[in-house]
């Protein structure tokens, strides 16, 4: 894996934590949910850490992809996260649609990956 690639996944875990902690809370499933994306990234323990670390942090904010499909990948983690406490929290909607906004994605595709993501 190339550095850039590691830099990219990392930021991506990075990412993920944010939305975590959107809503003030980090839940069980939450926290399962992003261990679980950390392994699929090839990521180790010390990722996870520095990425809790950073979502922690007062510094802590999205840092978004420029490209669609790394744009894409993102909205998808952020779908899952949060549904995956089965309560949709307004901060992390709001969230959610800065980040779509910030990185031009439409609202048909805002939606279509909506569907794709909850029905996989």
């Amino acid at each position: 894996m190339s550095t850039e690639e590691i830099k990219h996944r990392r930021q991506q875990l990075r990412n993920l934590v944010v939305m975590a902690f959107a809503d003030g809370q980090l839940g069980e499933r939450e926290v399962h949910l992003v261990a679980d994306r950390c392994a699929e990234l090839g990521l180790d323990e010390y990722d996870l850490q520095k990425a809790v670390e950073f979502g922690l942090g007062d510094e802590a904010a999205l840092e978004l992809p420029t490209g669609a499909e790394a744009s894409e990948e993102l909205l998808k983690d952020m779908i899952r996260m949060m549904a995956a406490d089965g309560h949709l929290d307004e901060s992390e909607k709001r969230l959610f649609a800065l980040a779509a906004a910030k990185m031009s994605i439409s609202t048909a595709d805002v939606q279509r990956l909506i569907d794709e993501t909850l029905s996989s």
